[in-house]
């Protein structure tokens, strides 16, 4: 069984994503954490990543998503990967810093880097039962998961959030200035996301659409949890009506 769960920038994908993965016993991907990754490995190589991006850069970009492993460490009987590697060495630090927030939209908007990364994310889908998140995981990468969710919450709170998050990993207080900068990145991030002509941000027809906006994590992962059992209670009901 495949979970697609998609969402905007800050909508809690990732914490959701993983938390129904260990409920459930299935893998987590991370499929945001690839992108990052590209991005990361653009910028060490010192790609201008400013938009529009310069043909030499989408060039060097492209090799990146298709010639560079991504691949991810897991603890044993852990669902849910520690780590991250792009080439083999570990980034999962480095790919959750402001930088790489906001090297990220230009280049997953690529075609090219898209199709690469998103065959290498059907093929690990496929090996198991997999929670996967992202930006077009119902809509493009597997159009026939068995459940579909889009998450979605305000801008401020999803804002709010980024800012405690950063502040938590850094070991420093809240800042109001720091909120305002991630709170203005978020709503070009949105408006880039859902105007790009490549896989742009949507909700699938089929999706169940979930607001996070002043709900506990918990809620969340519940109706999510409680949506892959009907889901999965009514694919057994067809096994069993078809075996008749």
């Amino acid at each position: 069984m495949i979970i697609a769960i998609d969402g905007p920038a800050g909508s809690g994908k990732s914490t959701v994503a993983k938390l129904v993965a260990q409920r459930l016993g299935f893998a987590y991907l991370d499929t945001g954490a690839m992108y990052r990754a590209v991005a990361w490995r653009a910028v060490q190589d010192g790609l201008d990543l400013s938009e529009p991006l310069a043909a030499s850069a989408l060039e060097r970009i492209r090799v990146i998503a298709a010639e560079e492993a991504i691949d991810f460490g897991y603890l044993p009987g852990e669902p849910v990967a520690s780590q991250v590697f792009i080439g083999g060495q570990d980034v999962s630090v480095q790919i959750r810093t402001p930088e790489a927030d906001r090297a990220v939209s230009p280049v997953s908007a690529d075609p090219g880097v898209r199709q690469a990364l998103t065959s290498q994310q059907r093929n690990i889908g496929r090996s198991r039962d997999t929670v996967m998140e992202g930006r077009d995981i119902g809509t493009v990468v597997f159009p026939d998961a068995e459940l579909k969710v889009f998450l979605t919450a305000s801008a401020e709170e999803r804002a709010q959030r980024r800012a405690i998050q950063n502040a938590a990993r850094q070991g420093t207080s809240f800042s109001e200035q720091e909120y305002e900068r991630i709170l203005a990145d978020i709503q070009r991030r949105d408006n880039y996301d859902s105007s790009r002509e490549v896989a742009p941000l949507a909700a699938a027809t089929d999706s169940v659409e979930l607001d996070t906006t002043g709900t506990t994590i918990e809620r969340v992962v519940q109706q999510i949890v409680d949506l892959a059992g009907q889901k999965q209670g009514h694919k057994q009901l067809g096994q069993q009506r078809g075996a008749e």
